[in-house]
């Protein structure tokens, strides 16, 4: 039960901790948005978000389905914040799991981080949103069949 009640007010990630922390002073702020708009923008296309998320964002959900707004702008939106209102019950639970248990961070630098210098350097593409979104895919069956969900 107290796992759960941590789990109900947790916030994954936020922007403004990365910018405000070891942020290359050389790249652009919007930078540090990358990882977190690649992983919401999962959320989208798997339907893992709340109403909450919904009802704010029903625009925003239907422009990045059409990919006229990118993984950084869908962030940007939010002030790169990732909480636990944005996700629906079973959103949380793999969230929890996955981006808060650090394994989000570990696949985002073998998929995309590789030889760059840092998490920040990543470009905002569709490429490498698909790489991501294929490898979160993975993750995201492995852990439905760990859990039974």
């Amino acid at each position: 039960m107290e796992k759960k009640a941590e789990m109900q007010k947790t916030m994954y990630d936020n922007a403004k901790s990365h910018f405000l922390g070891n942020f290359p002073d050389s790249l652009p702020i919007e930078q540090a948005y990358v990882h977190i708009g690649m992983y919401l923008g999962w959320v989208i296309e798997t339907g893992l978000y709340s109403d909450f998320f919904e009802e704010e964002a029903a625009g925003q959900i239907f422009r990045f389905k059409r990919k006229e707004i990118s993984c950084t702008i869908l962030s940007e939106i939010w002030d790169g914040y990732l909480g636990f209102e944005l996700f629906n019950r079973e959103g949380n639970m793999f969230t929890y799991y996955y981006y808060g248990g650090g394994l989000y961070r570990a696949d985002y630098d073998e998929v995309l981080v590789k030889s760059l210098p840092s998490i920040y350097h990543v470009t905002d593409s569709w490429e490498n949103y698909e790489k991501m979104k294929q490898r979160i895919n993975l993750r995201y069956q492995d852990w439905k069949k760990l859990t039974g969900n």
